[in-house]
């Protein structure tokens, strides 16, 4: 008798429900590739719980090329899988209460996608500065245009509601970012953003 699969309740990363088999996935696949085929820039402003960071985890798989976690999947056939393109994923997970513990959360995130990548940047003040070497190294190395994805583009703002100061100062650091992001249109391949709500003045 086939044991039944279980349901993938909790899990946000794509390469743990593929790759163990042992978890149902509904497959949304010919609707990721609609939405990479005809468009470029993307945000999407939904609950928490929602599926957002298993998508952002989908995505970044899908753009790496890894065939083996799409077999059996609508994309499978119809997906360039000769063609890689490098990912610089921005996630803001943990809590950050004032803008120093902000800065070294960006710093953090984008120090992780240098190692990752394999590039060396400037460690800059200025999280939009060093973003944009990034970008612009990552894809002279990789040669390929790169792709950015976002999760929870707004949780420095989010999670300090309560301190308008601060979460004012998070706004601040949240466009430098995005900013850098239009900025760079012309090294950028595709560019997904998730988060609960939209915020005015962030570049989004």
């Amino acid at each position: 008798m086939t044991a039944l699969k279980k349901l993938p309740i909790g899990i946000q990363t794509f390469e743990k429900i593929r790759a163990d088999h042992a978890y149902l996935y509904v497959d949304k696949t010919a609707l990721i590739h609609q939405l990479v085929t005809e468009g470029e820039y993307y945000f999407l402003a939904r609950p928490r719980r929602f599926g957002k960071s298993l998508l952002v985890s989908t995505l970044q798989a899908l753009f790496e090329g890894r065939k083996e976690l799409f077999s059996g999947l609508a994309i499978e056939p119809v997906w360039d899988w000769n063609t890689r393109y490098p990912v610089i994923k921005i996630s803001f997970g943990g809590v950050a209460r004032d803008l120093l513990e902000m800065k070294s959360l960006v710093a953090a995130i984008l120090r992780s996608n240098q190692q990752r990548l394999g590039i060396e940047c400037h460690e800059t003040p200025s999280g939009g500065v060093w973003l944009k070497e990034l970008i612009e190294q990552t894809r002279q190395k990789y040669g390929q245009k790169v792709v950015i994805l976002v999760d929870e583009y707004d949780k420095l703002i989010v999670d300090n509601l309560d301190q308008p100061d601060v979460a004012s100062q998070g706004r601040e650091v949240l466009r430098d970012l995005y900013t850098t992001i239009k900025d760079s249109d012309e090294h950028v391949k595709f560019a997904f953003l998730t988060g609960v709500s939209k915020f005015s003045k962030v570049s989004v």
